[in-house]
């Protein structure tokens, strides 16, 4: 009978892009909460709601000056995260995999986050002024998002490249698929849905052309059926940028929003988003594209 170790990387994408830390600490549990939805017969979906409320309500948490409320806040963004980690897992248990459940997914993070950063705009206003708002709004918008969204870009780039999961997809598809619905109709909902999922994608999509340049020309060419030559000089290049990519996305940025807490400086947490986290961006990114362009120079060459 396999490990419980070797159940939870049978549901895991590759680990690649997955770490001992994610392994243990975030996706083991994940899957056990996962087998229990599974028995219930949860839907996936159900899981990434209930995810997008306990996380949403850690915001308050961190709003109090009380250590010890902000401990609970601790607790429910880790339960969230859990779920955010079953959803995937059970639908990959279960087959039950939608694009609209991956839009929710990403929805879910970034509903968190709304309700984190107020919580902090609202605890440092008596003594900040409007401009704990200024801070959060900026560092929200222009930083925490383009961050996180490139992390998960070049993570599904990956994972397509290598072969373990194509969930890459492209904003004209995607607005295809939005401008063959209509606004007043049973499809509203999801129009809406597939309209933010376009700008978002829109966005990844922007920094990255020397990417774009090359997944084009290969997806044209070869669909899902890379050769294994060009899987692999992509590996070699993108592997190493993996944890870079964990770094931007929730596990060490939640690290640094505890120890802001725990020290009552929460103001260190978006200010590490405007400084270390932003540099980490911009290097990623340009790593990334350089090694896409002489990629793209030698495929080309042998076309």
């Amino acid at each position: 009978m396999p490990t419980l170790t070797q159940q939870v990387l049978a549901t895991m994408k590759s680990r690649d892009t997955e770490g001992p830390f994610e392994l243990y600490v975030t996706r083991t549990p994940g899957y056990l909460w996962a087998l229990l939805f599974k028995k219930l017969r949860v839907h996936p979906i159900a899981v990434t709601l209930l995810s997008l409320v306990i996380g949403c309500a850690s915001g308050y948490f961190f709003y109090l000056p009380e250590l010890k409320w902000n401990i609970v806040g601790m607790v429910l963004l880790i339960w969230a995260n859990w779920y955010d980690c079953a959803d995937g897992q059970l639908a990959r248990m279960t087959g039950q995999k939608t694009q609209l459940g991956r839009i929710l997914d990403g929805f879910a993070g970034d509903a968190w986050f709304f309700c984190i950063y107020s919580g902090i705009a609202e605890r440092l206003r008596p003594e900040w002024g409007l401009w704990s708002w200024v801070l959060v709004v900026v560092t929200g918008i222009f930083f925490h998002a383009r961050q996180c969204s490139l992390a998960d870009y070049y993570r599904n780039a990956h994972l397509y490249f290598t072969g373990a999961a194509n969930e890459l997809e492209r904003s004209a598809d995607i607005e295809k698929q939005y401008k063959a619905l209509r606004w007043w109709s049973k499809d509203m909902l999801q129009k809406f849905f597939l309209f933010s999922y376009a700008s978002y994608t829109r966005g990844q999509e922007n920094p990255t052309p020397q990417f774009q340049q090359l997944y084009n020309n290969v997806r044209e060419r070869h669909g899902d059926n890379i050769p294994a030559e060009l899987r692999t000089r992509y590996r070699d290049f993108s592997r190493p940028l993996m944890p870079l990519c964990q770094i931007l996305t929730f596990d060490a940025r939640v690290g640094v929003l505890f120890l802001s807490m725990f020290v009552g400086l929460p103001w260190l947490y978006p200010a590490l988003e405007l400084t270390a986290f932003e540099v980490l961006r911009i290097y990623v990114n340009l790593r990334h594209e350089r090694e896409c362009k002489k990629l793209m120079t030698a495929y080309l060459s042998t076309r």
